[in-house]
């Protein structure tokens, strides 16, 4: 697969949800929210769909040890720990690019919103998108 056509599986990780989505440069192919305790079912579901090529694992809450139960996983691609600093307040504002305020909610300050949903798949996204960016950045 060219670099251009590259697809990551990212995962947010958290105690009791994971936010996971698969993004390539040309955008989201999916994304979704998970029981911590089914995300190794839900990576793989998604590798076997988008045959990503890499899994992004934020490195903050439970992703140390989430990377290590995923890389001991027979057929997982490549898991690399990323930063994941201020990724979910780039997922409130990526999650209201994508789903903008409607009726007097619009008259809201932005700042002073509240997703009407969890977010954690917008974090995966933004954890995904991040790493992406940097790759082409530096390549």
């Amino acid at each position: 697969m060219t670099e251009d056509a590259l697809t990551v599986i990212a995962v947010d990780p958290g105690r009791a949800k994971c936010g996971v989505a698969a993004v390539s440069r040309q955008g989201v192919l999916a994304r979704t929210i998970c029981d911590t305790q089914d995300l190794v079912r839900t990576v793989e579901q998604m590798l076997t769909s988008t045959a990503a090529e890499r899994v992004l694992v934020g490195g903050g809450t439970n992703g140390r040890k989430l990377a290590k139960v995923l890389r001991a996983r027979e057929g997982m691609p490549d898991v690399v720990l990323v930063d994941e600093q201020f990724s979910s307040l780039d997922a409130r504002k990526r999650y209201f690019r994508e789903n903008p305020p409607r009726g007097i909610r619009r008259l809201i300050p932005g700042g002073m919103l509240a997703p009407s949903e969890p977010v954690d798949d917008w974090a995966a996204v933004v954890l995904a998108e991040r790493w992406l960016k940097q790759c082409e950045d530096s390549g």
